[in-house]
């Protein structure tokens, strides 16, 4: 049976049954696994964040010329009107958004299975890339 309280240990079996770790070595290649699993998720976030900005910019002009009723001949397509390409636009820069959704949400929940094996090494390891994740992925954020 499982503890269910944090533990200091060089065994664990984390998320599947083949990551059986069970010496030294193994908890710290484990540690860095997890350290990096973090990070990305991490870096996804802010990631996303970057490309709602962007899509706000890539899509606001589009939709300005709609609300400002241009002939239908001034699109990029001009056998495509002004509102279907704008509609093509956004649901482009929404299935972006949806996949770095779900690869953010499959990573947060691996993280938070890994921290719910209750070994104080991996809880220290998520800790740790999420505060490395969050240091190198911010600053992305003030650039344009």
């Amino acid at each position: 049976m499982m503890p269910m309280h944090f533990f200091f240990s060089d065994k664990v079996i984390l998320l599947f049954d083949f990551w059986d770790v069970h010496s030294v070595g193994g908890m710290v290649l484990s540690v860095f696994v997890i350290m990096i699993l973090t990070v990305l998720y991490e870096g996804i976030k802010v990631g996303k964040v970057k490309l709602i900005q962007q899509a706000k910019t890539a899509v606001a002009p589009s939709i300005s010329r709609e609300n400002l009723g241009e002939p239908e001949g001034t699109s990029v397509n001009s056998s495509v009107g002004p509102t279907t390409s704008s509609l093509k636009k956004r649901l482009s820069w929404h299935l972006a958004e949806t996949l770095l959704h779900m690869i953010q949400v499959f990573l947060g929940y691996l993280v938070m299975l890994a921290v719910m094996s209750y070994n104080t090494w991996i809880f220290l390891g998520v800790i740790a890339g999420s505060a490395i994740g969050y240091y190198v992925a911010y600053p992305l954020l003030c650039l344009r």
